[in-house]
């Protein structure tokens, strides 16, 4: 009852995490010359357009219960539906697949401070109604997953690999003929991320955890309420 709670409590935080990145990526897309995302319905909230059975569902709910079983620690790793861009018709297409990929870490980034901002103003209007104690419990729990899952996944999508965002931001910086090779690891680009997830580091989720887990600590101290999600998450 308490993992269906705990996965009630996780959906809408994930999902809307999901959707806002995957709808970045087409936006800017779309302003930067390239329209495919935006006629194939892409740039919306609607997350079911952006989900992927096996890498949104299947994957996620498989690792989150075996972390959990296992380490003590619930951990999510997981993938959208790739949003298509076509890089021919953007304006400056190597430097601009490189916003492209920059937007959905950065919306990632936005939304953490809008569940903190969510949390500090929960609070305000307890001081001013009387809000029940077991939708306040609720509400904060939801809003501190919003926040905890929106640094990982910005952390997670900025790690140098392809076909992550920060691959394709890595891309852009290197001389072409270097990127000519980088590009040649993306194919086994998630194999590499499975890896370093289960591969051991003396904490869990492994060296892909120990490797994120400064990144999400250190942005974190910027948000508000961090406190609160410093109380309930190792991090």
């Amino acid at each position: 009852m308490q993992t269906l709670l705990l996965l009630m409590l996780i959906a809408p935080p994930v999902l809307l995490a999901i959707t806002v990145h995957e709808a970045a990526h087409g936006w800017v897309a779309s302003r930067r010359g390239d329209p495919t995302a935006l006629l194939l319905g892409r740039v919306t909230f609607n997350p079911l357009k952006h989900i992927d059975p096996v890498g949104t569902l299947l994957v996620p709910a498989v690792i989150f219960l075996m972390s959990k079983t296992l380490v003590g620690i619930p951990f999510l790793f997981g993938w959208a539906k790739p949003v298509p861009v076509n890089w021919r018709r953007l304006h400056n297409p190597r430097w601009d697949m490189a916003l492209v990929a920059a937007a959905g870490p950065g919306v990632n980034l936005l939304m953490a401070f809008g569940w903190g901002l969510a949390i500090e103003l929960m609070a305000l209007l307890a001081l001013v109604v009387s809000v029940p104690t077991w939708l306040l419990v609720l509400w904060v729990d939801m809003c501190v997953v919003g926040i905890v899952i929106n640094l990982v996944l910005m952390a997670l999508n900025l790690f140098p690999l392809l076909p992550l965002d920060g691959g394709r931001i890595l891309s852009a910086l290197l001389p072409p003929p270097v990127a000519a090779r980088f590009s040649r690891l993306e194919p086994y680009g998630i194999l590499i991320l499975l890896l370093l997830l289960f591969l051991p580091s003396g904490h869990p989720p492994g060296l892909l955890g120990a490797a994120l887990r400064p990144v999400v600590s250190g942005v974190l101290t910027a948000i508000p309420a961090q406190a609160l999600v410093r109380d309930r998450f190792p991090i």
